[in-house]
């Protein structure tokens, strides 16, 4: 049944058109707008892109990457936020502008749990801690003495200040209480170069952003973020393998859209979403990528999501973190 001719009934019946029409199937009849908040070339818009690609030939529409870069994915997601929630613009979230900014930055244009639905998480990636090969410390033990021998002598790389890079270095002063300082860079790309140069000493990145470099020679790695340790790197033990008890952090991305976006069709996009991300192809290039974790439904996302909030207030609380 065509969405016109029911048009007068839907009125009468107090149903929103649209709602009526996208849990219909009609959704969509014209390009959506995939927000990536960081800009083009980054680990998060090679994700968007690969997800975008099968967006579009799923939904028969032109899904559009647009790269919104700016505070830490802050200002992408705000736009988001506001648009109409009718599917048509989405942002892919993620654990800078989704959970550590809710906390650390003072005002927030938007309220990531009142304003944005969360649709499905994409995958998770670990960071991994990194020096330059001049330094003389092979072990995340080594490097703890060094730093204490020097405090405030030392500087770490990572990308924008709120990402995840950053909390994860700042927990790792807070839990092993050595004083480094963060050097924050507008491109992650860049601070692995400097860190390669020898200009910063330490680096804290994405692990797809080290692979090569560690695999050339120009980087030591010293331990990765996640709890088990990756077929990538497979010699970089884990922080928790490295005299961390109970450190785990993994950057991640998800889909989110404009709270109030009818049900049904966020509960068609988590099952079309879910669908992609299990292409053998997908899962192939994500390997690649090391973007790894299994599939969610929008509650068990919605969840993650909270946690997440919760557990970045406490370090950067703990950790006197100050706010942007």
């Amino acid at each position: 049944m065509r969405c016109t001719s029911v048009m007068l009934a839907a009125v009468l019946a107090l149903v929103p058109v649209t709602a009526w029409c996208q849990s219909a199937g009609q959704f969509p009849s014209k390009p959506v707008r995939y927000v990536v908040p960081f800009g083009a070339g980054a680990a998060p818009d090679i994700v968007g892109r690969l997800v975008a690609e099968k967006l579009t030939r799923t939904w028969g529409q032109q899904v559009i990457v647009d790269n919104r870069v700016g505070v830490a994915g802050v200002l992408g997601t705000a736009f988001v936020a506001k648009s109409a929630p009718d599917g048509y613009n989405l942002i892919q979230c993620n654990i800078a502008s989704s959970a550590i900014a809710v906390t650390l930055f003072a005002k927030m244009p938007y309220d990531q749990v009142r304003d944005l639905a969360p649709i499905a998480r994409i995958g998770m990636t670990p960071n991994i801690l990194t020096v330059h090969p001049s330094l003389p410390v092979k072990t995340v033990k080594q490097l703890v003495a060094y730093a204490k021998g020097h405090p405030g002598q030392l500087s770490y790389s990572s990308g924008l200040v709120g990402t995840s890079p950053q909390l994860s270095m700042e927990l790792v002063k807070l839990v092993t209480k050595i004083d480094v300082v963060n050097v924050p860079y507008k491109n992650s790309a860049q601070g692995v170069t400097d860190n390669m140069a020898g200009l910063v000493p330490i680096g804290m990145v994405n692990v797809p952003s080290a692979v090569a470099p560690i695999q050339a020679g120009r980087l030591r790695p010293l331990a990765i973020t996640s709890a088990s340790r990756i077929s990538q790197l497979p010699d970089v033990p884990t922080m928790q393998e490295s005299g961390i008890p109970g450190y785990e952090v993994n950057s991640w991305y998800g889909l989110c859209a404009p709270a109030g976006t009818p049900a049904a069709l966020l509960d068609r996009m988590n099952a079309e979403l879910n669908s992609i991300l299990a292409m053998p192809d997908i899962r192939h290039r994500f390997d690649e990528l090391v973007v790894i974790g299994p599939p969610t439904t929008r509650d068990e996302f919605d969840r993650f999501i909270r946690a997440e909030i919760a557990r970045w207030a406490k370090v950067i609380k703990d950790a006197a973190i100050p706010l942007q």
